[in-house]
């Protein structure tokens, strides 16, 4: 794996370029650094991503090489200054440079006491500073030449071959020597005009560097010599065979005055072996031009020769060369700059040719490079490791809290039943929007409708949320007992009767119960779920789900459709086929429940039987009649017509979907319905869809449990158990379960108890998830609309499943400028605290088919609290409707009144113009507005500051009549005008 920081170098890119791309491609990166390690899959992406970054890279470094290549063969022109500070020069003798052993005579009789300056190159000729000794004994001659004046050409022999054991470099003097014999007769100081420098410099290795040959050559127009400013007198000196001279110790060198610690490091063998085979190279290629020179030779140079010669110095000073024995060149005379002029002539512009630069050698330096840095960074201290360990433990450590927070604010933590409003608050989403996902899912949901987990997690993963149920343990806590083949019994079918309002329903069911159940409901409608057990003639049962019509039932009709077997869905001939019929039909098709599809009322004259089977064919549901696979029948349900036949149908779909159920275990079902009975207190209708319910067992729904006191049928007789398939009313809940709940027994009231208390706090925790607090945008929001209202509802009624559809429905009165909220809802009559939960919210309480007690009428006298009542939804919900426009601020609209034409004006001191004018159309008013228009363009609108009609002042004008008038403050009128009269009306707002 690589690190972010070399592929990033290698990609030619920036680190937050490469941390931003890594986070869109949705890998975590956040506080990433150069050190952090790369998946491949992100290795892969960012190389994918810039790739053509790292090739223009590299297109430019291969650039970048061709340049310095083409460079490098154009000859480098330098020109050096030379350091004008001269010190004094002592001359101590003759230096024979042909003995071999001159190195070691120099260590054994002390070498002369030399201060030399720090940095020196190893190959180039640098300056070698000599003090005379105060106390010498010596006479010596010494003459300051001024710093104009310091100049002589000082160059490195023109043949490499020539090399001495031992070499005195000096940059800015050169030693004039006779024999040991002669006295010392005077010293010159003469500085090197042109002096040939290598690139690198590197501080001089040891004492034995000290005295190195000093190469001198003489240009051969003539001889040159330093000129004494005092005297102007010249002194020519002449080269001379060498005379063998031993060395005269003079001084010692102080070698605590070299910096040690600023020595270069020894060169390897490969380093100077490569410099070795460079040289020779250089001199192979060198050797057609040059003159050779031997022992006891004048070194003579010309001057077409001289830039030759200064290449051959350099190179000669750059590189080490192999000794060959026999060749040399002594120093025996020292040559002085004559004046100024000689020495402006040597001083021209010369050329360094750099040598050619070998890709190889570069890129094994580079290795050889890598392998250091990497020995040294393995080579590290102990404890610089472990910080560095610690501060990537750390950085990956808060990586993974970052990593942790988005992704737990994507996991929505729930309970399995949760409604749609509350989802939609949950994932800051509208509940439109949930709705109609579930729409497109072929749910049909309401708004405080609960969902399933499975409907939870599909609607969720689509708006890109993961969903975590708190309630898995709660769950798990309730273990299902497996049933074997053998203990199955054939059960009753449950039977659902779905369909429109007023289509027949309960009629159907009045007849087959031979029962009236329409006259107990108000209204005429059915507004509860009823559950009834039938036994048939020939002793057979079928458990029939009597649902509400209406289209705030929306809730009841699912839940029916979840809990049943088969759904008879129930058409009036005489009728269409509607949206509540539509809806049950999906909702059917939806939960995978077998469809037999009842015609009613054929005995009416305007049936028509055909016309709904042609509308149903329209929606993908053929009956057999026309060859498709959906039974159906025509029935009157108020005349027994086509009944026997529809039950036959019923039974043979039972039949085919072969119904079992085992007993002889402890009961397990759903809710149907829950109220609050005055005298009875919490009671509950449950359906039975497996096992035997028996009075006395404890009983677990939702987040209610208890002790089953008393059991009651249909008909409101007592029992004492229930099989499965049977509705019955049960007794003893400490409260009331939302119709939906499962229920389950358990040997253990405690048991019971304690899965109850859990699920009330989730239930608690999930409302508090779901509050939604105001926000500023919400704030904005609402004083940019000026006129916005809340109208806030406590909602009782007298069961669970009639509360669920009135809120639904209030609920989705809400509009943009009037805003529901449903602050409690509760079953049983209308209590104290109900009350009071108003005036603290500035509520209204609707109460459904329930009665206020007598303390909370008066305290709601008291407090001035509004108490609705209603025993048909529809009117609660009109006359919620009706309450909610009055407080929308009415519109303003204009109605034009009557239109006049300006026949003639006259104008009048003190009081203006005066018009003469004709009603054409309408009336108009005194107090009327009026807009004068001139040319179907407004002029002016205001109003009239008098009506007469001849010499009387009147209210109105009506159509055909002249007039005279007078505008308020405006005198501009012509003739040929047109005034028109509006009045201002408020229009109701409506929702």
């Amino acid at each position: 794996m690589a690190r972010l920081g070399q592929l990033i170098k290698q990609l030619n890119i920036g680190l937050n370029t490469a941390v931003e791309f890594l986070n869109k491609k949705g890998f975590v990166v956040d506080g990433g650094s150069v050190n952090l390690k790369l998946t491949e899959d992100q290795e892969n992406a960012l190389v994918s991503e810039f790739g053509t970054d790292k090739d223009l890279k590299r297109r430019q470094e291969e650039a970048a090489q061709r340049k310095a290549k083409a460079e490098a063969k154009k000859p480098v022109v330098e020109e050096i200054k030379v350091v004008s500070n001269v010190p004094h020069i002592k001359v101590v003798g003759v230096v024979d440079l042909n003995k071999p052993d001159g190195k070691q005579m120099l260590r054994k009789n002390e070498e002369p006491r030399v201060i030399v300056p720090e940095q020196r190159s190893a190959t180039a000729v640098e300056p070698v500073t000599g003090y005379s000794d105060p106390k010498s004994e010596k006479t010596t001659v010494e003459s300051v030449v001024p710093e104009a004046d310091t100049k002589a050409t000082v160059n490195a022999p023109a043949k490499p071959a020539a090399i001495e054991p031992a070499r005195v470099e000096s940059a800015e003097k050169a030693v004039p020597t006779e024999s040991d014999k002669k006295p010392v007769a005077e010293t010159e100081k003469i500085t090197a005009s042109k002096i040939q420098l290598p690139d690198n410099n590197t501080e001089r290795k040891g004492a034995d560097e000290v005295a190195k040959p000093l190469s001198i050559v003489q240009e051969t127009k003539k001889e040159e010599a330093v000129q004494q400013p005092e005297e102007k007198k010249e002194e020519i000196f002449k080269i001379e065979s060498t005379v063998k001279a031993s060395i005269k110790v003079i001084d010692k060198i102080d070698l605590s005055a070299i910096n040690n610690s600023t020595r270069p490091a020894k060169k390897s063998k490969e380093e100077k072996r490569r410099e070795r085979n460079a040289m020779e190279e250089r001199r192979k290629q060198q050797s057609g031009g040059k003159n050779v020179y031997t022992a006891g030779t004048v070194v003579d140079a010309s001057k077409n020769s001289k830039p030759k010669a200064e290449t051959d110095a350099n190179d000669a000073q750059k590189k080490k060369r192999k000794r060959i024995g026999g060749e040399k060149i002594d120093v025996n005379k020292v040559f002085n700059t004559p004046n100024k002029q000689s020495s402006k002539k040597g001083h021209q512009k010369h050329q360094i040719h750099i040598p050619q630069v070998n890709e190889e050698d570069v890129a094994r330096q580079v290795k050889e490079t890598l392998a250091r840095l990497t020995e040294g960074n393995k080579g590290a201290k102990k404890g610089a490791k472990y910080r560095k360990e610690k501060r990537e433990a750390n950085q990956q450590r808060m990586q993974a809290e970052v990593a942790a927070e988005r992704a737990e604010a994507t996991v929505l933590k729930l309970t399995e039943f949760v409604t749609a409003n509350e989802l939609a608050a949950m994932m800051n989403v509208p509940v439109t929007q949930i709705i109609q996902t579930c729409f497109n899912l072929g749910l049909f949901v309401s708004i405080n409708q609960r969902l399933d987990a499975e409907t939870i997690n599909i609607v969720a993963d689509e708006f890109g949320f993961k969903t975590e149920f708190v309630s898995a343990e709660v769950v798990n806590a309730i273990h299902e007992e497996e049933d074997k083949e053998e203990d199955l019994v054939p059960r009753p079918p449950i039977v659902t009767v779905m369909g429109h309002v007023d289509h027949g329903k309960t009629s159907l069911l009045d007849y087959i119960r031979k029962s009236n159940v329409i006259a107990g409901e108000a209204g005429g409608i059915t507004q509860h779920i009823g559950a009834y057990n039938v036994t048939l003639d020939d002793g057979r049962h079928i458990t029939f789900l009597d649902t509400p019509g209406h289209e705030a039932f929306t809730a009841m009709r699912a839940r029916g459709a979840r809990v049943t077997d088969i759904a008879i869905i129930i058409v009036a001939s005489d009728d269409n086929v509607m949206p509540q019929t539509v809806e049950a039909i999906n909702h059917a098709s939806a939960a995978g429940v077998p469809i037999v599809f009842a015609i009613n009322k054929i005995d009416k004259p305007n049936a028509n039987p055909e016309k709904i089977k042609e509308e149903l064919a329209n929606m993908n549901y053929l009956v057999e009649d026309w060859g498709g696979k959906y039974q159906s029948q025509e029935i009157s349900a108020k005349k027994g017509i086509g009944v026997p036949e529809l039950l036959e149908k019923v039974l043979l779909e039972a039949e085919l979907l072969d119904l079992k159920a085992n007993p002889n275990r402890k009961a397990a079902g759903s809710v149907i319905e829950s109220s609050l009975d005055k005298g009875r207190g919490y009671v509950a209708t449950v359906l039975v869809n497996n096992g035997t319910l028996k009075v006395g067992d404890v009983m677990l729904a939702g987040t209610s449990y208890g002790k089953i006191k008393a059991m009651f049928n249909e008909r409101n007789q007592r029992i004492k158990q229930a099989g499965p398939s049977e509705p019955v009313l049960v007794l003893g809940l400490n409260g009331a379960p939302q119709a939906g709940d499962n229920f389950n027994i358990f040997d253990e009231e405690h048991e019971a108890r304690e899965l109850a208390n859990k699920r009330e706090q989730l239930a608690r925790e999930q409302s508090l998830r779901t509050s939604k607090h105001l926000t500023l945008d919400e704030i904005g929001r609402r004083i940019a609309l000026g006129n916005f209202q809340e109208l806030n509802v406590i909602v009782k009624g007298d069961v669970d499943g009639s509360i669920e559809a009135l809120s639904d429905s209030l609920l989705k009165l809400s509009t943009e400028e009037i805003q529901v909220n449903v602050i409690h809802k509760a079953v049983g009559q209308i209590s104290e605290s109900d009350v009071m939960l108003a005036a603290a919210s500035n509520a209204i309480i609707v109460g459904f088919q329930v009665r206020p007690s007598l303390g909370a009428r008066k305290l709601a006298e008291k407090e001035e609290i509004d108490i609705r009542l209603y025993s048909i939804i529809y009117d609660a919900i009109e006359e919620l409707k009706a309450a909610m426009e009055g407080m929308l601020a009415p519109e303003i609209k204009e109605e034009v009144v009557g239109t006049l034409e300006i026949r003639e004006t006259f104008k009048i001191a003190k009081v203006g113009t005066i018009a003469g004018c004709m009603v054409k159309e309408g009336k108009v008013k005194r107090t009327s507005k009026i807009r004068l228009i001139r040319d179907g363009i407004v002029i002016y609108t205001g109003e009239l500051a008098s009506l007469k009609r001849m010499k009387d002042d009147v209210k109105e004008v009506n159509s055909g009549y002249e007039c005279g008038l007078n505008i308020a403050n405006y005198n501009d009128i012509r003739i040929g005008d047109v005034i028109e009269a509006f009045e201002e009306v408020e229009v109701k707002k409506t929702l």
